[in-house]
């Protein structure tokens, strides 16, 4: 028998994954733990784990036992000690492709919320307020540039829906070929050159030592006072600080928010009392059909590794793995 361990998780039951081991021989254990260390004694013995914003880092990991796999719900590993992972033999899975329409969708809606003006609208006409100038001054996207910082599959596919707004892209990634940019519809240029010419800066690099505040108080001062930011991939990229300070002086015209770098937000959040931010709970990826996806394939990670050695989708693959005890 398999033990499956799932450190947290945020939806009513746990049936799209039990449905995935079915047939098998495993044991699935959840919490709520009351405590941290209640957690780690579950996850001990533990052949397979299931991870969704509890923290693993390297003191959790050296006490895995028996763990062969972490799978993660969702594109971001950085609840995960990735190097501790590895130096332990213990492969690190995700689900990158689970929420991509969705995630791209929520960056294109927030672009054309605020480029319209639609929350200061809202606001207004709820306060008893009639009138086009509540939002003013509004700038039409057509013609403008889309800055994309990072360009993956995510960007990518919303630079192609913002293309059909008439919208032009440059993107920022230098893990990313300057021909397969261009093939993908992206003129590739220097981050500052896209913080200096953008109407929109977008940004969908994940959150790693290299990134953690990549985008803060000189980066913004770079930007168009007419530009907005748009934030869909992690809250640390971005110094919350810095862009609060940028958007209440009016050094930039409005941000679209679904991450931040402490979650959740307080109700006396910067952000919250601003009138040219618009928010979401850390929710660009989620759908109906995008959750039970991710669920699936969070467990068929586990599966597959119990079964035949190896996650669908292995994120540090430079791992030696562990035997099977």
């Amino acid at each position: 028998m398999y033990k499956i361990v799932v450190t947290d998780y945020e939806f009513a039951d746990l049936a799209p994954e039990q449905a995935v081991f079915d047939g098998h021989d495993i044991e699935l254990v959840a919490g709520p733990f009351p405590t941290r260390e209640a957690l780690a004694e579950a996850c001990r013995d533990a052949d397979a784990i299931l991870n969704q914003y509890t923290q693993l880092d390297a003191q959790f990991i050296a006490g895995l036992q028996r763990c062969r796999v972490i799978s993660r719900y969702g594109i971001g590993t950085n609840t995960i000690d990735l190097d501790a992972a590895t130096a332990a033999g213990i492969m690190v899975a995700n689900v990158p492709d689970g929420s991509i329409e969705d995630v791209s969708d929520h960056a294109a809606a927030m672009i054309l919320a605020l480029s319209r003006g639609l929350g200061s609208y809202d606001r207004a006409l709820r306060n008893g307020v009639w009138d086009y100038a509540a939002a003013k001054p509004l700038h039409r996207l057509r013609g403008g540039t889309l800055g994309l910082v990072g360009f993956g599959n995510i960007p990518q596919r919303l630079a192609r829906k913002m293309a059909v707004f008439g919208m032009e892209t440059v993107a920022f990634d230098p893990y990313v070929s300057a021909d397969e940019a261009s093939s993908r519809g992206a003129r590739p240029v220097g981050l500052d050159e896209l913080l200096t010419i953008s109407d929109v800066v977008s940004v969908h690099v994940p959150l790693t030592a290299s990134t953690r505040g990549s985008i803060g108080r000189d980066q913004l001062a770079l930007m168009k006072r007419t530009a907005i930011l748009i934030n869909t991939a992690r809250g640390g990229v971005v110094d919350d600080d810095a862009l609060a300070e940028a958007l209440r002086a009016g050094r930039i015209r409005g941000a679209g928010l679904d991450v931040f770098t402490s979650e959740p937000i307080s109700g006396d959040s910067a952000f919250t009392a601003l009138d040219n931010t618009l928010l979401s709970p850390h929710a660009a990826w989620y759908s109906e059909e995008s959750e039970l996806e991710i669920r699936r394939k969070t467990a068929h990670n586990a599966l597959t590794t119990l079964t035949e050695g190896r996650p669908t989708y292995l994120v540090n693959r430079e791992v030696t793995a562990r035997a099977m005890t």
